[in-house]
C-alpha cells in the first residue's frame, strides 16, 4: 500500500527553520521528521512512499539522493566511477518525489500524484507529524466501516493546564491537564483513502481539507479512527525542542520501530 506525504508547503510558523529547507527536512535528533513519518509506517510493513514536494523540493531530492551513500561504507574506483557498498544501513525502502508545484493546495498536490498511486487504497499524511497511532488498526478499521476516507481524530498536545476553582475563584480546587473534554478531537492526519477521494478534487487550488473532506461528511463517506494515544506536529520551534527532547531521552513515543 503506497504511503504519500504532504510536504511541499512553506512552513511559515517555523521560517527559522525553513528559510533554508522545507519543514519535513527539519531534524529531530539527527534525522529529518520525515524520516521519522517513513520509519513509523515501515514498522506496520508499508515501504512505498510518494513525497508531495513543492517548496524547496530540491532539498528532499538531494538528501534522498546521497541517502545510501551517507549511510554506508563502499568501496569506489574513481576512474570508472564503479562503486561497490560494502554494508549499508539504508532501509528497504521505494520512494518517489514529485514536485507538485510551488503554490499547490494539499488538495491539488495530491491530485497532482494520480498516476503514481493508482486505483488502489493509499495511506495519506502529513510531513510534520509524528504519533504512536495503530496504522494497521487504522486499516482495519477503514475495511469495516466501508467508506472512501478514514482520518486519526486525536487531542491536541495540551499546553496549560485546566484549572478548577473555588465558588469564590480564590482556590484551586483541581488541576489537570487539558484533553478532548476540553478541546475536542482534531484531524490528526493518518488517512486511509480509496482513490475515488481523488475525483472530489478540482485542481490545484482546492484544499484536502476543505471542500473534498466536507463532500466525502456529506455524503457520510468519511469515518474516524480514535487515536488517544501520543501525537505531535511540529509547527513552531517549541514543538521541535519538545520532540528533540523526547528523542534524547531514548523513549519518543512514536519510535515503534527497532534499531
Amino acid at each position: 500500500m503506497k504511503v504519500a506525504i504532504f510536504a511541499g508547503g512553506y512552513g511559515t510558523r517555523i521560517s527559522e527553520e525553513t528559510s533554508v529547507r522545507p519543514k519535513p527536512m527539519i531534524d529531530v535528533g539527527n534525522r529529518p521528521i520525515l524520516w521519522h513519518i517513513m520509519k513509523m509506517y515501515a514498522a506496520h510493513g508499508h515501504t512505498d512512499f510518494v513525497i508531495l514536494g513543492g517548496y524547496k523540493v530540491e532539498y528532499i531530492r538531494n538528501w534522498l539522493m546521497n541517502y545510501r551513500h551517507s549511510n554506508s561504507d563502499f568501496t569506489i574506483d574513481l576512474a570508472t566511477g564503479e562503486v561497490e557498498f560494502r554494508r549499508t544501513e539504508a532501509e528497504p525502502w521505494r520512494i518517489t518525489v514529485l514536485d507538485t508545484g510551488l503554490e499547490t493546495m494539499t488538495g491539488g498536490r495530491l491530485k497532482r500524484a494520480r498516476d503514481v498511486l493508482g486505483d488502489e487504497t493509499f495511506l495519506l499524511t502529513y510531513g510534520d507529524g509524528v504519533s504512536d497511532v495503530d496504522i494497521t488498526g487504522t486499516i482495519a478499521f477503514h475495511r469495516q466501516a466501508g467508506v472512501a476516507c478514514t482520518l486519526t481524530a486525536t487531542v491536541p498536545p495540551g499546553r496549560f493546564g485546566v484549572l478548577g476553582l473555588s465558588p469564590d475563584g480564590e482556590r484551586v480546587t483541581a488541576f489537570r491537564e487539558k484533553d478532548s473534554k476540553d478541546v475536542g478531537l482534531i484531524n490528526g492526519g493518518f488517512f486511509v483513502c480509496e482513490p475515488q477521494v481523488l475525483d472530489l478534487i478540482d485542481g490545484d487550488a482546492t484544499v484536502w481539507e476543505q471542500e473534498p473532506m466536507n463532500r466525502l461528511v456529506h455524503a457520510g463517506q468519511l469515518a474516524a479512527w480514535r487515536h488517544l494515544g501520543f501525537w505531535q506536529s511540529m509547527d513552531t520551534l517549541r514543538d521541535k525542542t519538545v520532540l528533540d527532547n523526547l528523542w534524547a531521552s531514548g523513549n519518543a513515543p512514536w519510535k515503534i520501530w527497532k534499531d
